[in-house]
């Protein structure tokens, strides 16, 4: 199946592969705007020519919106294929694209955030694993996985600062399309309910890499813990706040 690349001269007309069917919706939009500025980073996003969920975006490491230290490497924001495309290959064709492309800018390996354990919104660690990838540094229950392109290439590692916010505080980016919809929907609850949320919106990538986390689209911590990445309705957010004052 062909892989189409989207850039400035194709974004508008072409589906951007979210769980949002609409090109109009206040989503897509911030995702389409976010990707744009970007593509002057050297953001490349790949997606099978098919209307769903079947592409990558990856950008070279020192413009990524990540705070991982490493060398002439590249960065994988997310390689995902849902529901009934899964098992065809798709992931298989796009990651291999994505070396191919790598191989001839010349950089020297290929860095993606994975978990041991299953988890929303990052790639699967056994895939991975298959492909040549190795777990080289963690944070909390996520894995750092790096796949080398040189014989000499140094390891990739996380740096993050400690949080020193002791509040309930989100940090997120228009990375995620579905910030802009549901972070809004999360602090009009938390009003109403009269909690306290500090939401920082990471607008650069100068920003996101002082962040004390590596999931830079969406991080919610309570009490200087990192309670999760999974972008929340309120609904889901009440469960987890009533857990926590049990």
């Amino acid at each position: 199946m062909e892989i189409i690349k989207i850039d400035k001269d194709n974004i508008e007309k072409e589906h951007i592969c979210c769980a949002i069917s609409s090109n109009h919706d206040i989503q897509v939009e911030s995702k389409k705007a976010w990707l744009s500025h970007e593509f002057d980073n050297g953001l490349v996003f790949k997606k099978m020519n098919i209307r769903g969920k079947c592409f990558i975006e990856y950008i070279p490491l020192e413009n990524a919106w990540v705070n991982i230290t490493g060398d002439c490497l590249v960065y994988i924001n997310c390689l995902w294929v849902s529901g009934k495309y899964q098992g065809h290959g798709y992931a298989k064709e796009l990651l291999e694209n994505c070396i191919e492309d790598c191989l001839m800018q010349k950089r020297k390996g290929i860095v993606i955030i994975s978990s041991r354990k299953k988890s929303s919104f990052v790639m699967d660690y056994r895939f991975l694993k298959k492909f040549g990838f190795c777990e080289v540094d963690q944070w909390n229950n996520y894995v750092l996985m790096f796949r080398s392109l040189d014989d000499h290439v140094g390891m990739p590692k996380f740096q993050i600062a400690p949080i020193k916010d002791n509040d309930l505080i989100l940090y997120y980016s228009h990375q995620c399309p579905f910030n802009v919809k549901y972070v809004n929907l999360l602090k009009e609850y938390c009003d109403h309910q009269h909690i306290p949320l500090k939401c920082v919106h990471l607008q650069t990538s100068e920003e996101a890499k002082k962040a004390p986390t590596p999931l830079t689209t969406y991080s919610l911590f309570y009490q200087k813990q990192f309670i999760t990445r999974e972008v929340l309705n309120a609904k889901k957010f009440q469960k987890i706040w009533e857990t926590l004052h049990e």
